[in-house]
């Protein structure tokens, strides 16, 4: 039974739990320019805290743990865990096992951008993880620099080939596609999927607060069709996307992986969206696009009984809005970053 229905009857079984608001990438459509200088450069998930990180702010795991229960009780059976960079907090491993133990917890998948996967993806699949996102916007060690303002394109790499042999199949690789940028890069892309069991999502560019976000960087999936024509027999696809999923994903007769769209601009899917998103600092995000946040991080920590936190989720799934606003307004809107929020 799914207790978390809205006002216009979606019932939500999908959560995305951001671990932390630290990364060790500044990828420019994430972390706002004037953010950049505030966190120290991450190489390894023992990091000393920078004196940006509200770590007091930030949720416990025995805080994520009691509040993933109840998400589950309350009808969530998917759970991504997101950041920042998922990795780079300590102690991840036991997390994912503890949460992989959740009775009527039915997957549990995680988006990295990949610089410490290596180490981390075969432990990560014994642990329990089922699925594995990678963010990786350039096949090009100097536009990753420009774009992510970080030298680890190799480590990416060598993370996507370690995910790979761990058994995490299909691999999905979350493009943003940012004209003018790395548009020219679409068909590479696709060869990916064409020759590796990958599934490649290509993402709409999203406004956020200070990202740089404009209509000429903004490249539309219908865009992004047009240029894969030469590329792709769009004849021999079919549609592959899985019930409840976001992506438009296509099978290709020959290809071992599959392209996929998020529209999240040009062709929204507010009307079956199921998700709800914890921020790090333990606020329940019922939309993306909308400001409005219910913090819990007060509630847990002045010992309320699950009961209570029930009511408070279940009040902010009713707040949740139809539709987000037209991209005009949401270039404008006072909403935070996606690095705060979580991808």
């Amino acid at each position: 039974m799914n207790l978390l229905d809205d006002t216009f009857g979606r019932a939500h079984s999908y959560l995305r739990i951001s671990l932390t608001d630290r990364c060790n990438l500044r990828c420019i459509y994430c972390m706002p320019a004037e953010e950049e200088g505030c966190a120290q450069d991450m190489h390894d998930e023992a990091l000393p805290v920078s004196e940006c990180e509200r770590t007091e702010q930030m949720l416990s795991f025995e805080e994520i743990l009691r509040l993933a229960k109840i998400f589950v009780s309350l009808g969530v059976s998917k759970i991504r865990l997101t950041g920042g960079e998922p990795l780079v907090r300590r102690n991840i491993v036991s997390l994912v096992a503890r949460l992989a133990e959740l009775p009527g917890l039915q997957t549990l998948g995680m988006t990295t951008n990949g610089v410490l996967l290596s180490r981390y993806a075969r432990v990560l699949k014994r642990a329990g993880l089922s699925n594995l996102n990678i963010s990786l916007d350039t096949l090009r060690a100097d536009r990753f620099l420009r774009i992510a303002k970080r030298p680890h394109f190799d480590r990416v790499l060598e993370g996507i080939d370690a995910a790979l042999h761990a058994g995490f199949s299909p691999l999905k690789l979350n493009v943003v596609v940012m004209g003018g940028i790395n548009d020219d890069e679409i068909p590479d892309f696709a060869e990916l999927a064409h020759s590796r069991p990958i599934h490649v999502r290509f993402i709409e560019y999203m406004p956020f607060r200070f990202n740089s976000w404009s209509t000429a960087s903004f490249v539309s999936w219908q865009d992004i069709i047009e240029r894969l024509a030469g590329f792709v027999d769009w004849s021999r696809a079919k549609p592959g996307h899985a019930e409840g999923s976001v992506a438009k994903e296509y099978e290709i007769d020959g290809w071992l992986g599959r392209i996929g769209f998020i529209t999240s601009m040009s062709d929204h899917f507010c009307a079956s969206c199921n998700r709800l998103r914890l921020t790090a600092d333990g606020s329940v995000k019922s939309c993306l696009f909308h400001p409005a946040e219910l913090n819990l991080r007060s509630a847990l920590r002045a010992s309320v009984t699950d009961e209570e936190l029930e009511v408070l989720i279940r009040s902010a799934v009713l707040e949740k809005p139809r539709g987000h606003a037209p991209v005009d307004e949401l270039v404008a809107m006072e909403n935070r970053s996606m690095i705060e929020i979580g991808g």
